[in-house]
């Protein structure tokens, strides 16, 4: 299993997801229904739980690592988000070790949500640079992969903004948050990609 450590910038602090996080963020998610129709957020106490024993399940099960964002100004509990989807490669015999044992080839960045007075702020690009530092420098991995509802076009420009570049749309790919069947707006950041990301990243913060 992989280790989950806590996040730390200037602007935010990522802690690892625990049911003492179900309350804050019932209330970060409280009031903004309607903000939310793309994305999986609890609405209820009850859903909230149940949200991060499901994260807990997927960090047992396969490595997954999720994450509370807060605000530092106030440390106040504005959303959440993951590092999922651990990818370990059968690598063909002989290659050289890329990494060590248990540390993944390819990661994904999702499960994303923030309240609105967070969207768009130093404190979304912090936790993205962070959570990118982790993945390329601590990690070393090949690949980040970041996913949106095709119809998003809010969270699609916002993946644009960090730097990933659109591999391609997975259509009738999951369950939509509204109900339906949804298309999957695929973006990526590479290794070799990861400088020039990074470099955009921090001009951003320094705005």
């Amino acid at each position: 299993m992989t280790t989950q450590v806590a996040l730390t910038g200037r602007h935010v602090r990522l802690e690892p997801l625990s049911p003492a996080h179900a309350e804050p963020l019932f209330r970060a998610a409280q009031g903004h229904g309607a903000r939310f129709s793309f994305t999986f957020v609890p609405q209820t106490l009850e859903a909230a739980h149940a949200y991060v024993e499901t994260a807990q399940t997927m960090h047992r099960e396969n490595g997954a690592l999720a994450y509370a964002t807060v605000r530092l100004e106030d440390e106040t509990v504005v959303g959440s988000t993951r590092l999922a989807m651990l990818e370990y490669w059968q690598w063909p015999a002989g290659t050289p070790e890329r990494r060590p044992p248990g540390v993944p080839d390819a990661v994904e960045i999702g499960w994303t949500w923030l309240t609105p007075g967070a969207q768009r702020t130093a404190l979304n690009t912090e936790a993205k640079l962070l959570m990118l530092t982790h993945a390329f420098e601590t990690w070393q991995v090949e690949r980040v992969t970041l996913k949106t509802d095709e119809r998003n076009r809010q969270s699609r420009a916002n993946i644009e903004r960090v730097g990933a570049k659109l591999d391609g749309v997975l259509r009738g790919h999951m369950p939509a948050a509204d109900g339906g069947v949804r298309a999957s707006a695929v973006f990526s950041i590479l290794a070799a990609e990861w400088p020039t990301v990074k470099a955009g990243l921090r001009a951003k913060l320094s705005r």
